[in-house]
């Protein structure tokens, strides 16, 4: 039998398929996208370092300090050292709450205000502690403070005439109010409250000008300390005339009536109240 060969035309190469690429690099909407956002991110860099770069040039420099109320106890020299080292920067990179800060550790500064004023200036506003008494802490009674008009404890130094407080920590806003009222309810002895004691225990007493000491003691139910200096205030200039000698303590602490210490070791009387 004769071999049969197979025809030219079948037998050929098989033809490769065309390979399908899908890398980013073959993607050229994709790559466009990538470029304009590695653009957008370099153009903010360059915008910001632009922006740091030019507030930091000596363009917008800070050539004055501008006090808008002049101070009654801080000193210029306080307020130029101050200035000096706590403001840093130009008009726009000052860091204004540490300028604030710095001047609010002055000893009569109570708060302080700063804000920018355009175009080269920072404007000062500041609010001055007004002292009303002395202040000494009952634990430590070397460490002599000041009291302002709102009872708040300052650290200064003066030498105005001012009644004084000795108390326990964090009673002088109290003890401020009780001075105001005491001294109303003493007006018709024509004498004035220079001393204001309050123990930890909570017993009080009053120092007047005149030099009398008053023991009012702690605060009872039965007799307030409202009533009893009330009548002892009202039993004391014709118990004075009728003594005839100086008293130099009262000791209310009685309910119904008070202990007289005499001066020069006289001796002391007791008095009822009511007569």
């Amino acid at each position: 039998m004769a071999e049969q060969s197979v025809p030219a035309a079948i037998v050929r190469p098989r033809r490769s398929r065309p390979e399908r690429h899908t890398g980013l690099w073959h993607r050229p909407q994709l790559l466009d996208l990538v470029s304009d956002v590695l653009l957008l991110f370099a153009a903010i860099g360059l915008g910001w370092a632009l922006v740091t770069w030019a507030l930091s040039r000596p363009l917008f420099p800070l050539r004055e300090l501008i006090l808008e109320t002049p101070p009654a106890q801080v000193t210029q020299a306080q307020l130029e050292y101050v200035a000096r080292t706590a403001i840093h920067g130009n008009f726009f990179t000052a860091r204004l709450d540490e300028v604030r800060v710095a001047f609010e550790k002055l000893p009569w500064v109570r708060r302080a205000e700063v804000r920018r004023l355009w175009p080269d200036a920072l404007e000062l506003r500041i609010e001055e502690h007004e002292a009303v008494a002395y202040w000494k802490n009952a634990g430590n009674g070397d460490d002599v403070r000041l009291i302002n008009r709102q009872g708040e404890v300052f650290a200064a130094s003066s030498d105005i005439d001012m009644p004084e407080f000795s108390g326990p920590q964090g009673a002088a806003a109290s003890m401020l109010e009780r001075y105001a009222a005491y001294s109303e309810m003493l007006e018709p002895l024509q004498t004035k409250l220079v001393r204001l004691d309050l123990s930890a225990r909570g017993a009080w007493q009053l120092w007047l000008g005149s030099g009398l000491t008053i023991m009012l003691g702690r605060e009872r139910e039965r007799t307030p300390l409202d009533t009893r200096l009330t009548r002892f205030v009202a039993a004391w200039p014709q118990l004075r005339e009728k003594l005839g000698v100086q008293v130099v303590r009262a000791d209310l602490r009685y309910p119904d009536g008070f202990a007289l210490t005499l001066t020069d070791k006289q001796g002391s009387a007791a008095t009822d109240g009511g007569n």
